[in-house]
């Protein structure tokens, strides 16, 4: 008689209640990723305004006005400027945010156009009261939850 070699039932149950397991302590930290992008694009977007930001304070820096209020023109359009750097206000003229758009009756808050509902939003401020100051771009808290 041949001996027949070969998983048993209960060896089977057994592997596959072992990766049942893991897969439920695995998945919660895959299913997260809608968060982790929506944090990656508002960081995008923080950086992005800092990058356009100093872009437009060397162009005031050529034109003098680093340590004063004043316009520039970058690429057509004007920019009011405050020690250098675009003013609250005019922030969302100075980069072009893919799918971002500025909240409406709040000058400077940005936040993703197809998600109305979202709490994740980027604010830029230049509330700078002296010369060498450098504008506020902060993340809200609420992107990455």
């Amino acid at each position: 008689m041949k001996k027949q070699a070969g998983f048993t039932l209960i060896e089977l149950v057994i592997v596959i209640i072992i990766l049942g397991i893991l897969a439920v302590t695995a998945a919660p930290k895959f299913l997260n990723l809608q968060d982790d992008a929506r944090l990656a694009a508002a960081n995008g977007v923080k950086a992005s305004l800092q990058s356009s930001s100093q872009m437009v304070y060397s162009k005031a820096a050529i034109q003098g006005l680093e340590s004063t209020s004043g316009a520039v023109s970058v690429a057509g359009t004007t920019i009011n400027t405050s020690f250098g750097y675009p003013v609250t206000a005019d922030a969302g003229k100075t980069v072009a945010l893919d799918g971002w758009s500025e909240v409406s009756g709040s000058a400077g808050t940005f936040k993703p156009s197809n998600e109305p509902n979202s709490k994740c939003t980027v604010t830029y401020s230049n509330a700078i009261t002296a010369v060498g100051g450098v504008p506020s771009i902060a993340v809200s808290t609420d992107c990455g939850q």
